[in-house]
């Protein structure tokens, strides 16, 4: 629980002290976590555990924001078949996207993919621009750009997992991961409680409270899967894991980067008119959407 007031933005909460460096993406004091699962005949995945110290929750048709808490764990995972890398999935709200490795966006003459981390969710994309999601009519959207570069290859903790212990290894200083003992053990939640509704600081909403639990930790982020997906979201009722071929590129006029996916045809459309209807009839594109998440 927070020893003092999170709801007036203290320095430990805004992340001001833990910028990366300008010039190769590291951030000295706050190590990103490795955690590399066996998963048998050539099979790795390593999950990159990325820890925020605040969540601020979406703003929906102009009201919000709902759904912060203190405390926010992202991931992605790098799936390898004998030593090379083939699916990058990338977490956003409890779901999150597949994508084949070969077809991302890589950091200057590295291998090392690109993922952009969307304003205050920190839900992860493979581009830049607008990403609706959950609900029709981009009511509910995440925004990434090219902000600071974060590279988190430069300080982390190492670990493996068998799926009844964690095994300490060497990440980026020898060691360290002794001295910071078996914080990952720990099985409660990162961040405050929901904070009940008598609190004059919680709001609530048709949506969504305010202010709500944080979440739990890595080990709890169902590291022994076979699907490269950790979850299902509510409407994947056949429990399917679609790995692109293509980049699902954003919408915007200032950040999109990018027009090969299918809804974006929307904008080839003429007159505006036109595009509204079929944009009104289709759900606010998701027939679009569909065709793309089969297709792409």
């Amino acid at each position: 629980m927070s020893n003092e007031d999170f709801d007036t933005d203290p320095d430990w909460l805004t992340g001001v002290k833990n910028l990366p460096n300008y010039y190769n993406g590291e951030i000295k004091n706050a190590p990103a976590t490795l955690i590399v699962v066996d998963k048998g005949n050539g099979w790795i995945d390593a999950y990159w555990f990325y820890f925020y110290s605040f969540n601020l929750g979406p703003f929906v048709m102009g009201f919000g924001p709902f759904g912060d808490h203190v405390g926010d764990w992202e991931h992605s995972l790098v799936r390898f078949y004998n030593g090379e890398p083939v699916i990058v999935w990338m977490s956003a709200h409890g779901g999150g996207g597949a994508y084949f490795y070969k077809n991302l966006e890589k950091y200057s003459d590295t291998k090392h993919p690109v993922i952009f981390s969307a304003r205050g969710t920190h839900a992860n994309y493979p581009s830049t621009g607008q990403h609706a999601h959950d609900i029709p009519y981009s009511i509910l959207s995440d925004f990434t750009d090219r902000g600071p570069l974060w590279n988190p290859s430069l300080n982390y903790l190492a670990y493996t997992y068998d799926g009844d212990k964690v095994y300490m290894a060497n990440g980026s200083e020898p060691f360290r991961e002794a001295a910071y003992g078996d914080w990952l053990q720990y099985g409660g939640t990162w961040g405050d409680k929901k904070l009940p509704p008598e609190d004059p600081r919680q709001h609530w909403s048709p949506f969504e409270w305010k202010y709500i639990d944080g979440p739990e930790g890595p080990l709890h982020k169902n590291l022994l899967r076979i699907s490269p997906c950790q979850r299902h979201k509510w409407w994947n009722f056949w429990s399917g894991c679609n790995v692109r071929n293509y980049i699902k590129y954003g919408d915007g006029f200032f950040d999109q980067e990018g027009n090969n996916s299918c809804g974006n045809l929307y904008n080839l459309i003429r007159p505006g008119i036109l595009k509204t209807v079929l944009e009104t009839v289709t759900w606010g594109g998701w027939f679009c959407w569909i065709m793309d998440l089969i297709f792409g």
